[in-house]
């Protein structure tokens, strides 16, 4: 060939040509040459780049297959944290949601409530992250704020390009998928080789995407589907109009998906998913049913790690029987012992399973499962498998009734007895190690605690091994250490010493509700903890609370109050909290307030305001230093009363709670 100037414009029209047959084949699937030509033009692609590596460019067609093995995974955060949607099983849920959002929505917005549904692929969630038009990194789910770094695995697919035409920083999601029919061939071979059989496409997939080396994963060929685009891009106004856009960039999207004007129409794509959704190249367990016009996301948040706008329709739960051979008895952080069933594994909505959880005592009682009973088991989805019934008809008389132990089965404290809730229909029965210094709950307790702040440097073994070493009895014992402490253990250099304790003091800042969240309180998930920060607003304040006005907060019922109050009153919690604090923990500052005109005032509202929406007037209230309240209560200040104002304005009457109306309200906060 002749001089560097024109290798280097065979090299670029090469690439160019390769990606486009690429697109067509795995994209678009209309090949437009034989495999054949294909191959001959990527090796004389790879050929001139190895002479001239000069040339080498990231997004070559040649970048996808081979790479170094690695010798783990490393952790990575998100631009932006990966959700995961709650699930719907009926129609009913599905208008239950709907009536859910609507609440949070302007009456205006209510009449353009469209939505837009897409099947929900069975595969692994992956987030792909492009700068400057060109693919730099991609990473599993994980825990939705951290997952692991498979950029590698993916350039191996084909379907994924590794340049877009688009140069802003944007972050693709989207399904990494094995289309059945490979599953099937892959299937086939391992049997032939004496290799395990995977159990569904979806384990297939997932499996081939955490191999250590890449060669693995590009020999699976594998399969990607984007369904969202997490980066904000203005001209982009619906989440259909996202999937037309990601079509653009060159990306995989399922056609099959509908623009829904309302309920009706989506219950129809439901039912028409349904009686094809064997018949599909991929696998799937339901529909994904989103709230089209993206304007209105801000306004429906999230709830704990699921988005509001969005909800995951999944179809009937597959089910199977088996015979029950044991239970067995978990502790967990809480110190709440919880039965778990064992039986030979079992192949459930395509995996195999031998564990099945019976969640408590009651759940055993009421269903009258025995050892020895044939049962029936199910799994649908992501959700744990669970015994749902006995068949007692099977019974050979054999059968064995259980019972809790009277001691823990890790430490061997005294197991109690309590009542959870009040009488009647919140309440349930639960059994608890009475050892605050079980291992089990103290272990389990402390893995959540690391989590909650983030201090991805300490695993369970570190944690582990520090507690055998006699360098931490608790959580709060981290923040006191030092270099020399770990140094000192066999397997830790001082370098590593060094970078435990400097990711545990870079992490010893947390927000309220992230403090919250980690002291593992019983019941008390993520959400519940920003709704306590966001209404207490110091810890001092949820610390001195009462019950009532726990209870008064919306989303937090009679058991969650009761357990938080039970939990704040408890000397050896109050002991660990003033532990942390006097170790260097700090709790970020709620942010400022404008004034304290309204400080130790509790307001609930009631009604339509005309001058501002009702979270506008509790934002006036927070400001002022002022506390909001779904419910009204002889704690309760003032209650704001707008037109049609509902049953809160004859409590307010009932207990003498002063009643203002908005002029009133608006001349006190201002």
């Amino acid at each position: 060939m002749g001089n560097t100037s024109e290798i280097k414009k065979r090299i670029e029209k090469l690439r160019a040509q390769v990606d486009d047959l690429r697109y067509r084949y795995h994209v678009l699937n209309d090949p437009k040459v034989t495999d054949e030509v294909y191959e001959g033009l990527t090796r004389e692609l790879i050929d001139l780049e190895h002479k001239y590596p000069q040339f080498m460019s990231p997004d070559s067609p040649t970048q996808r297959v081979g790479g170094k093995v690695l010798d783990k995974f490393e952790k990575v955060k998100h631009p932006t944290p990966m959700l995961s949607l709650n699930n719907a099983f009926s129609e009913e849920e599905l208008e239950a949601w709907e009536k859910r959002i609507s609440k949070l929505l302007p009456s205006t917005s209510l009449k353009n409530l469209e939505y837009f549904c897409e099947v929900k692929l069975d595969g692994l969630s992956i987030s792909l992250e492009y700068e400057n038009g060109f693919f730099i990194r991609g990473s599993t789910r994980g825990d939705g704020i951290f997952g692991e770094d498979v950029t590698q695995n993916l350039k191996t697919i084909q379907s994924i390009p590794l340049k877009i035409h688009d140069k802003r920083k944007i972050e693709i999601r989207g399904e990494c998928v094995m289309l059945k029919s490979v599953w099937n061939k892959l299937n086939k071979q391992n049997e032939k080789e004496g290799k395990p059989i995977f159990a569904n496409p979806r384990n297939a997939a997932a499996g081939s995407i955490r191999q250590l080396d890449p060669n693995i994963s590009a020999s699976r060929k594998l399969d990607f589907f984007a369904w969202d685009i997490a980066t904000e891009l203005p001209e982009l106004k619906t989440h259909s109009d996202e999937h037309e856009y990601m079509k653009k960039l060159g990306f995989k999207v399922d056609d099959y998906q509908r623009e829904c004007k309302d309920l009706k129409d989506v219950f129809k794509f439901i039912q028409q998913t349904e009686k094809v959704r064997e018949s599909l190249a991929f696998g799937m367990d339901g529909v994904v049913v989103n709230v089209n016009d993206l304007s209105l996301y801000s306004s429906m948040g999230v709830i704990g790690k699921a988005p509001r706008y969005a909800i995951a329709f999944k179809y009937p739960a597959e089910q199977a029987t088996t015979v029950l051979k044991d239970i067995l008895v978990n502790v967990g952080r809480t110190g709440v012992l919880t039965p778990l069933a064992v039986f030979e594994p079992t192949f459930v909505a395509g995996s195999k399973i031998s564990k099945a959880t019976l969640h408590n005592m009651d759940q055993i009682q009421r269903l009258d499962v025995r050892i020895g009973d044939t049962v029936v088991i199910q799994k649908a989805g992501d959700v744990i498998p669970e015994v749902v019934e006995a068949l007692v008809k099977l019974r050979s008389g054999k059968e064995k009734k259980f019972l809790m132990p009277s001691k823990c089965p890790v430490c061997g404290g005294v197991v109690e007895k309590r009542q959870i809730g009040e009488k009647g229909k919140e309440s349930s029965t639960a059994y608890f190690c009475s050892n605050t210094k079980c291992t089990a709950k103290n272990r389990r307790g402390m893995q959540h605690f690391v989590n909650a702040f983030e201090i991805m440097s300490v695993g369970p073994q570190i944690l582990d091994r520090f507690k055998e070493d006699g360098l931490i009895s608790d959580a709060a014992d981290l923040f006191a250490l030092k270099k020399e402490d770990i140094s000192g253990l066999e397997r830790f250099g001082e370098k590593s010493a060094e970078n435990i304790v400097k990711s545990i003091q870079e992490h010893s800042k947390v927000t309220l509700s992230r403090f919250i969240y980690s002291l593992g309180i019983l019941h008390v998930g993520e959400q519940t903890s920003d709704d306590l920060a966001n209404h207490f607003r110091s810890l001092k304040e949820i610390m001195g609370a009462k019950l009532e006005e726990i209870s008064a907060i919306e989303n937090v019922g009679p058991v969650i109050a009761k357990s938080i109050y039970d939990w704040f009153n408890q000397k050896e919690n109050i002991r660990f909290v003033e532990k942390l604090l006097a170790n260097g923990v700090k709790i970020q500052a709620s942010a400022k307030l404008v004034s304290d005109k309204l400080s130790g005032k509790t307001f609930v509202i009631t009604g339509t305001l005309n001058s501002m929406s009702r979270d506008q007037a509790k934002a006036l209230i927070k400001q002022a230093g002022g506390k909001v309240s779904e419910s009204v209560s002889k704690l309760t200040s003032f209650v704001i009363v707008g037109s049609d104002p509902g049953s809160k304005a004859e409590k307010a009457e009932q207990l003498g709670v002063k009643i203002l109306d908005e002029k009133q309200f608006i001349s006190l906060v201002k």
